[in-house]
């Protein structure tokens, strides 16, 4: 019976060999050998398979915000803490500031940052434990102004007494915007309003807001802004927490008004700004609420001056009754009238001599102003002008007479010196005959042997020529 023992576990068939066979070797199972990326890569894979999109309940450390705008930080609580990053599309989103500390829900994604072998939490959405974002936000944006003072009653400025032109910064689309026009054109009828509309409400609002509180602010003339808008949930009123906001409030250089929301709605804007109206009707109110009292108190002063100018006038008219019946002063008013005649009278006849010197003035004004303009240069010159542009024609005219004249003259000279040479002569088929050396012109046929050498002009061209026959002419007859 063969043993066991020599046999390998997963034989079948123990008779199959003798035991004199000898056993083939054992074979090492097969190892896999990873790279460290290669299992870096692994784990990674497997984590992003395994773990989707996960949420974790951790407390804040090591919390920086790089200049690139992305957030890193590392989760932690008693037993562990886990590496996170927040890129900056998804830290935009942020309602509040992370701190170190603080105890926070972070949503994302499990990832490996393969370069140092790091598992970490790739953040989409961040908000703090037990309190909301929007209301952690605020808590914080609030403490940070107010440590910087913008809170302070002393840097609040009082409004105008008169407001002569009033900016509003609002929605054209809400009903803040026509209580605060009814509210005015009830109460203030001439005041002068520059409206900037704005988005009150979702995403970019806030800039619009800041923007039209710093052109409106920026605008000539303008004596105060009402910034505000209706009622609504703090979502709708966020626009109005945001530090820009703020901060576009607080350097305005005229005083702001606040009106946003209902009373018992406070934003930062309220604190900020120069004064909170808990209605944009009551902000309106507020605007002319000067204006009402100094239209009172002009009111009762007027009373209190048309009392005193009867009162006075009375008194006056009591003395002059008084002045009347004294024997001293009887007939006074038939000598106040004939004084008043006679000035009326010396004023007529200075009214006329008046006029007459100014009437004889004026003539000798224009006198004068006539023979001025007789002798003014700019005339002058002119005739001057005149005269010379009739000499410039008449001498033009003289010179091309003259030239014509000339040219004519020179024209029959010219005919007649083409008549008179020899080239003219040439011309009609004659010709001159020289010597060899062209010092003298041949006239006689005797001048010249045979065999001389002669040369000939012609009207174009020279020919030289071999003199073979000469013939003299015949002697004259007697």
């Amino acid at each position: 019976m063969p043993n066991l023992f020599d046999l390998p576990f997963d034989d079948d068939d123990p008779d199959s060999k003798t035991p004199h066979e000898p056993r083939p070797a054992p074979q090492p199972p097969d190892r896999r050998i990873f790279t460290v990326s290669e299992l870096t890569a692994s784990v990674r894979e497997l984590l992003e398979s395994t773990y989707g999109d996960v949420w974790i309940d951790g407390e804040l450390s090591n919390f920086k915000r790089w200049r690139t705008g992305h957030l890193y930080f590392t989760l932690k609580d008693a037993g562990a803490q886990l590496k996170g990053v927040m890129f900056r599309s998804a830290a935009r989103s942020l309602r509040f500031t992370p701190e170190d500390g603080l105890r926070v829900i972070a949503r994302g994604r499990l990832g490996v940052y393969e370069p140092k072998g790091e598992y970490q939490i790739v953040c989409e959405q961040l908000e703090p434990h037990g309190v909301g974002a929007r209301q952690l936000a605020f808590e914080q944006l609030k403490r940070r102004l107010e440590a910087e003072g913008l809170f302070e009653p002393s840097r609040k400025r009082a409004l105008p007494a008169l407001p002569r032109k009033i900016g509003i910064v609002t929605s054209l689309d809400g009903a803040a915007l026509r209580d605060i026009v009814n509210v005015l054109r009830r109460r203030y009828p001439n005041a002068h309003l520059l409206i900037r509309p704005s988005q009150v409400q979702g995403e970019g609002a806030a800039n619009d807001i800041a923007r039209a509180v710093t052109q409106v602010t920026a605008a000539p003339g303008v004596d105060v802004v009402i910034v505000g808008r209706g009622g609504g949930s703090i979502e709708d009123l966020w626009a109005f927490n945001e530090e820009v906001v703020a901060r576009a409030i607080a350097t305005s250089a005229v005083p702001v008004i606040s009106a946003v929301g209902h009373e018992t709605d406070f934003t930062i804007a309220d604190f900020v700004a120069d004064l909170r109206a808990p209605t944009p009707s009551a902000a309106a109110e507020l605007v002319v609420t000067r204006k009402d009292e100094y239209r009172q108190r002009i009111d009762r002063l007027h009373e209190r001056l048309t009392a005193a100018a009867r009162i006075g006038i009375r008194g006056w008219q009591t003395r002059v009754r008084v002045l009347e019946q004294r024997p001293g002063l009887a007939g006074w008013p038939v000598r106040l009238a004939l004084r008043g005649r006679r000035a009326a009278e010396l004023s007529h006849a200075l009214a006329d001599r008046v006029r007459a010197l100014i009437g004889a003035g004026e003539r000798r004004y224009h006198q004068l102003r006539l023979r001025l303009e007789s002798r003014d240069l700019r005339r002058t010159l002119a005739t001057i002008a005149a005269r010379l542009t009739v000499s410039e024609g008449g001498l033009t005219a003289v010179m091309a007479g003259r030239s014509h004249a000339r040219r004519e003259s020179l024209g029959v000279l010219a005919g007649r010196l083409e008549t008179l040479s020899p080239l003219a002569v040439l011309g009609r088929g004659y010709a001159i005959c020289w010597n060899a050396d062209r010092t003298t012109i041949v006239s006689k046929a005797d001048a010249v042997a045979p065999g001389e050498a002669v040369r000939i002009t012609l009207h174009r061209g020279e020919l030289s020529c071999t003199v073979t026959t000469a013939t003299a002419p015949p002697p004259p007859k007697p």
